[in-house]
């Protein structure tokens, strides 16, 4: 089969939909964000990519931010965090809002999973920027957890795929990772 061009606007990879904490003017705010990793095991380190938004002025500010994974029960209030903004509407009264031990990270109960960011480093590129946060802390309940971790089936969180714009619930398991490949590995030819 032949590859053929299909530009530089292309976002397949599914991207996990957060919502980003940060507090500004006195209050809590929150947006819908899609892009996001783990970027770092040790100490453990997510970040962010936002653009010149009242929640990126809320994290230079304080240097703290929060990461809440929503649920697809959450969709519409997420889409909605994405839709206005919070120069323009107190967003904060969406949610019920709790802290952990960073007093500028604002984490949103409703979400199956939060973590507490310590903003360790911010990049700025031409249109956004990356914010590198130190995760403090992870808040979870005991109904979210299987064998003491997370379980993503039942805090089933979802992506966004771009450039349709659509949202996607994570599917079945399909593979065990440092698992599958094992019998491959063993037809490798060592150098």
């Amino acid at each position: 089969m032949e590859k053929i061009s299909i530009g530089n606007n292309v976002f397949l990879l599914p991207m996990p939909m957060v919502l980003v904490g940060s507090r500004k003017e006195g209050r809590a705010n929150f947006m819908a964000v899609a892009w996001v990793s783990r970027v770092n095991a040790s100490p453990n380190a997510m970040c962010i990519a936002i653009g010149n938004k009242f929640t990126a002025e809320g994290i230079f500010e304080n240097k703290e931010f929060s990461i809440n994974i929503p649920s697809v029960d959450l969709i519409a209030k997420t889409d909605l965090m994405g839709l206005v903004s919070g120069r323009e509407y107190d967003k904060s009264k969406e949610f019920d809002i709790f802290y952990g031990s960073l007093k500028n990270a604002p984490m949103i109960r409703e979400c199956p999973v939060t973590m507490e960011c310590r903003l360790i480093e911010s990049v700025r590129l031409e249109v956004d920027t990356i914010f590198i946060g130190e995760v403090r802390n992870a808040w979870t309940e005991e109904k979210y957890l299987t064998n003491g971790t997370p379980d993503i089936t039942k805090v089933s969180p979802f992506c966004l795929s771009m450039p349709d714009n659509r949202y996607w619930s994570i599917g079945e398991q399909v593979g065990k990772a440092w698992h599958d490949g094992l019998e491959l590995k063993e037809k490798l030819e060592k150098i």
